[in-house]
């Protein structure tokens, strides 16, 4: 009875404590469902600025959107809104965002294998390389993920063709660049830039990299006559330049200067190809043939990161194994998504709607005046128009304009906006983005 009455004296003891805890927990769990409540909400474009501000590197400077929808030519931001999409991811997007057959092809593979890497075969690599060669008319394609990887595998390809092929004396090989290229900022890409903002406080840089002027052949040929250059690199339009169109005859004289002086031919299709200025491949419109091809962005359509490099056997059977690869190069899913996008762009025909469209998008563009649009160029629907900058507004401000009109598009080089729309825009859709242009340049 003692220890009865002895074990009730300690419950009572305990009791009020006991309570506070759980009172306090209850408190406790009541403002963690609140703070959940409050994360639940959806945030505004100006907190998904501060978030990306407070833990993001701020190596980017975005237009001032928060997006998080996209389907066909549109995005819609977080509050709703809906925009032309005038980029395309820098030409990624060819195909339109999250085209179904592409959404397909990625949720599909991603529940049966993703990833094996390279050192076991899987059930799609091949056949994505059968399909890839054949469509574009090489022997083989090796398989990268990103552009810039695309880049620095058909420089290692030259190079290695230049010791084992051509004959180049090791380590001497030189690969030619045109000035204002772009193909991006790993240190080989940025070894062969002019643009400071890419280059400016990363030297020491690759050696056996030289540049002559873009579209300036008696240049190009000069340098070529080195026995020591093993490659010309070029993109046939150049894109984050400005949408640069080269002249007339320019990649024809390029291909004839390549063949006669032994040297390859290496095409930067990343932004140019896969249909987005009215042909499968820039070079088209010139009826040539690059000795290397690189490819990448609209490769998967946007929704996964694919390149690629073309060639034939003579160059690409210079690299043996473990000497080049990727863990995700080839992998499944960028296989049968690649497979995907290619198979859009030709059934859908979009080349040349790319075409048709282009040429109503320019010609409308030319009609807007001249003292603020100084100029139009372009070829398909990779355009550009070049704004008279004023004390009262350039090119960033005419973008924040578009923006807020219901349009996107991104300044480059300063006074010049790239308009690249999805190649899947109609005519009824290009006339609407002609009209929200046309209203916001002649707002200023």
């Amino acid at each position: 009875m003692n220890s009865m009455k002895s074990l009730m004296r300690g419950v009572s003891r305990v009791t009020p404590s006991l309570t506070r805890a759980v009172h306090s927990g209850m408190r406790t769990s009541s403002s963690a469902a609140s703070r959940a409540k409050t994360q639940e909400r959806p945030m505004t474009s100006e907190e998904v600025f501060a978030r990306e501000d407070r833990y993001g590197a701020h190596n980017y400077h975005p237009l001032p959107v928060a997006l998080e929808r996209g389907e066909g030519v549109h995005m819609w931001d977080v509050e709703g809104r809906r925009y032309f999409d005038f980029l395309s991811a820098y030409s990624a997007v060819n195909q339109g965002h999250c085209h179904p057959k592409i959404i397909a092809a990625l949720t599909a593979q991603a529940s049966r294998l993703t990833l094996t890497s390279r050192a076991f075969y899987n059930d799609i690599l091949g056949a994505y390389e059968q399909y890839i060669t054949g469509l574009f008319g090489y022997d083989k394609v090796l398989p990268m993920n990103t552009g810039v990887e695309g880049g620095e595998t058909a420089c290692k390809l030259a190079r290695k063709w230049a010791y084992s092929v051509k004959g180049i004396p090791k380590y001497e090989a030189k690969i030619v660049f045109a000035a204002g290229n772009f193909w991006g900022r790993t240190m080989a890409a940025i070894s062969s830039s002019t643009d400071p903002s890419s280059y400016d406080g990363f030297g020491p840089f690759m050696p056996g990299f030289e540049l002559v002027p873009y579209n300036d052949i008696p240049a190009l040929e000069k340098a070529l006559q080195d026995p020591h250059v093993a490659a010309f690199m070029v993109e046939p339009i150049q894109g984050e330049a400005g949408v640069v169109v080269p002249d007339a005859g320019y990649l024809q004289k390029v291909r004839e200067l390549c063949t006669k002086y032994n040297v390859l031919f290496i095409a930067d299709e990343v932004q140019t190809g896969l249909c987005r200025t009215g042909r499968r491949l820039a070079v088209d419109h010139e009826a040539v043939r690059p000795d290397l091809v690189i490819l990448g962005k609209a490769l998967s359509g946007g929704v996964y990161p694919v390149s690629a490099v073309l060639c034939d056997d003579e160059v690409m059977l210079t690299i043996k194994p473990g000497e080049h690869g990727s863990t995700y190069g080839g992998n499944p899913l960028a296989c049968r998504v690649a497979i995907a996008a290619l198979e859009v762009l030709e059934e859908e025909n979009l080349a040349a709607n790319a075409e048709r469209m282009g040429q109503i998008l320019r010609a409308e563009l030319n009609k807007l005046p001249r003292e603020i649009v100084s100029g139009v160029r372009g070829k398909g629907l990779l355009n550009a128009i070049i704004i008279k900058e004023t004390k009262d507004y350039d090119a960033w401000q005419v973008c924040l304009r578009l923006r807020d009109n219901g349009l996107l598009a991104k300044p480059t080089h300063g006074d010049i906006i790239r308009l690249a729309p999805p190649l899947t825009i109609n005519e009824q859709e290009v006339r609407e983005c002609v009209e929200i242009i046309s209203r916001t340049i002649l707002s200023f």
